[in-house]
């Protein structure tokens, strides 16, 4: 059972993906998320908190993958594009949300949608952009008795 956040994050990646492929406006697509009832088990706050947050802060999120990714940010699978960007977003702007849960998640949502063997990619990525964004994180989280 998926929590109602996790949803929102699925709702998440399924909207990016349509503005990422048509260039709808997002209010536009948000509309139709709602009218179609896809948000229903979605913690819509966050559904609405990503949607709008990763096109706002595109630049600074296309910017942090283009340092670890092995192609231009265009150039990625549109479905993995849309996971490693919520990923950077969270990792970047709810640092109320452990790194690891944000990996977690990325991961499922990549098996979830992806192609076989995206979540590899995907982790791959979101791991070295966590090293760099959640450094204090990780190092405290590594000295602190298991």
């Amino acid at each position: 059972m998926s929590s109602a956040r996790t949803n929102a994050r699925k709702a998440a990646v399924q909207a990016l993906y349509q503005w990422q492929m048509t260039g709808q406006s997002l209010v536009e697509i948000e509309r139709q998320f709602i009218e179609e009832d896809r948000l229903k088990d979605a913690q819509k706050s966050y559904f609405t908190e990503l949607f709008h947050g990763v096109p706002k802060n595109l630049a600074e999120i296309d910017l942090a993958l283009t340092e670890f990714v092995d192609r231009p940010v265009d150039m990625i699978d549109p479905v993995e594009r849309a996971i490693l960007r919520i990923g950077v977003y969270e990792l970047t702007n709810r640092l109320d949300m452990p790194y690891r849960v944000v990996l977690n998640e990325g991961i499922n949502l990549a098996k979830y949608f992806g192609a076989d063997g995206s979540h590899k990619y995907v982790n791959g990525i979101l791991d070295k952009v966590a090293q760099q964004k959640r450094t204090v994180e990780i190092k405290s989280r590594a000295q602190s008795p298991k």
